[in-house]
């Protein structure tokens, strides 16, 4: 028997030093550890697969939490079924000890396991929601505040001002002024929009 573990982080940016800790309290040598930096809402991960595709029967595999497995309800019970029926392994959820297929293998323990994993898995499913939701909010407000979003946009080219007099009075067309700054028609009108409601255009 073989003992693997799982790392899972949403981004780059998290930090994995708690789960990696974990897993060395269960002794998992480090060469079994295996870590996507990707979010939960599917399997298709690279490490994880690589993980899966190591695992023999009777090998333990051990995770922090069961959303670090993965935050889709349908797929965590897919995965678990594959790795404790298909693959025959067993697994440990450290922070849920009734998540340990190790223990409790006659049908009362089977069935209390498969309870607390069902509400696990909805409930890691339902905070990737709550998550999106609130980072959905969090992006209208900041609009609303007037964050904008995205890359700055290009600084004007020196020419653009003279540019957009003329092409205002009528002495050029949009097309030859547009030409003029080195960019697209579509985007000399968008600039000119911007560029009439700024502060600064009053003073120049």
């Amino acid at each position: 028997m073989s003992t693997y573990g799982y790392i899972r982080v949403s981004t780059r940016e998290q930090n994995e030093d708690r789960q990696l800790i974990a897993l060395r309290e269960m002794s998992v040598p480090e060469q079994n550890i295996y870590m996507d930096k990707q979010s939960g809402k599917d399997f298709n991960r690279p490490q994880y697969k690589k993980l899966v595709k190591k695992l023999k029967p009777d090998d333990l595999l051990c995770i922090k939490s069961i959303d670090r497995l993965g935050r889709n309800y349908t797929e965590i019970l897919e995965q678990w079924r594959i790795l404790t029926k298909e693959k025959k392994i067993d697994i440990a959820v450290l922070d849920m000890p009734l998540l340990d297929t190790r223990r409790g293998k006659d049908l009362m323990g089977t069935f209390l396991s498969d309870i607390v994993l069902q509400v696990l898995s909805f409930v890691a499913e339902n905070e990737r929601t709550n998550i999106r939701q609130r980072q959905a909010e969090g992006i209208a407000a900041a609009k609303a505040r007037g964050v904008r979003f995205g890359r700055p946009p290009r600084p004007l080219p020196e020419n653009y001002h003279s540019a957009y007099l003329r092409w205002k009075a009528g002495a050029i067309t949009g097309t030859a002024a547009a030409k003029e700054c080195g960019m697209p028609l579509s985007t000399f009108r968008y600039r000119a929009e911007i560029y009439e409601n700024a502060p600064l255009f009053l003073e120049r």
